[in-house]
Formats: structure tokens, C-alpha cells, sequence
């Protein structure tokens, strides 16, 4: 089999429906909408979910749960990863984006204790975990809450 006698599979390409050309081409006239009603009209049909009038699927289920708009959301970083810094340098939330350990800032920067510190860093942000503290302080590190 060479390049020029590759050919699709039966049935893969269709041809184009050309619609509105005539009443001979089959699909003049209406243009394969049928006679009145919603459908055949421009900009006419129903929007998703739409059950004929029936109360649609999503209203007959019942409401669950509470969202909270005063909920704050941290970008979070490990203790383990702040190893990849230089010994006394200051970690903040720049200094972490610029590593490429934090993507956005959301509402500030939580550290969290998973893992070992082996060198001793000033750590800036927002919140800290008892664990995250313990693990800073003991590595000759100190903490800073923003």
C-alpha cells in the first residue's frame, strides 16, 4: 500500500446537507424543518433541559448543602517543599511564585506540615499549622504571620 492509494472508510466522509435550493433538491422550501410550530421558526427550539412544560429533572430534586460566601481559600505549600530554597533566606508568597510552588495567591498562603525541613528559613504568610510551626522552629527557622 503506498501514500497515493490511502482512501477513508466507507461511510467516514459524508457530504454536506445543502438546504433551501429548490423544491426538486429535497430539502427546499421548509429546509428539512417541517411546517410551523417551535423548531421551524428562527432562533426557535427549547434551551437544555426543557421537558415540555413538566417540572424539569433539576427543579423536582431537592437542594443540598450551603455554600458560603465568606469562605477564604489558601494557596497551600508543604513543609517538605520549602527545602528547595537557600538556607537563611525569607520565604514569601512572591518568592514561592517566582520557585513556581504556588500558582495563584487566592487569599493568602497557608504552610502545612508534611514533611522535613533541613535548613533554617524566615517564613512569611498568613496561616500556619501547629505541625508546620513545630517543624520551622526546630530546623533554626522562624515564622512571620502577615
Amino acid at each position: 500500500m503506498k501514500l497515493h492509494e490511502l482512501k477513508p472508510v466507507e461511510g467516514a466522509r459524508q457530504t454536506r446537507k445543502r438546504v433551501g435550493r429548490g423544491t426538486s433538491s429535497g430539502t427546499g422550501k421548509t429546509s428539512g424543518r417541517g411546517h410551523k410550530g417551535q423548531n421551524a421558526r428562527s432562533g426557535g427550539g427549547v434551551r437544555p433541559g426543557f421537558e415540555g412544560g413538566q417540572t424539569p429533572l433539576f427543579k423536582r430534586l431537592p437542594k443540598r448543602g450551603f455554600t458560603n460566601v465568606n469562605r477564604k481559600e489558601y494557596a497551600v505549600v508543604n513543609v517538605e517543599d520549602l527545602n528547595a530554597f537557600k538556607a537563611g533566606s525569607v520565604v514569601t508568597v512572591d518568592t514561592l511564585q517566582k520557585q513556581g510552588l504556588v500558582k495563584k495567591t487566592y487569599d493568602g498562603l497557608k504552610i502545612l506540615g508534611n514533611g522535613q525541613l533541613t535548613i533554617n528559613l524566615t517564613v512569611k504568610a498568613n496561616k500556619f499549622s501547629k505541625s508546620a510551626e513545630k517543624i520551622i522552629v526546630e530546623a533554626g527557622g522562624k515564622i512571620e504571620v502577615i
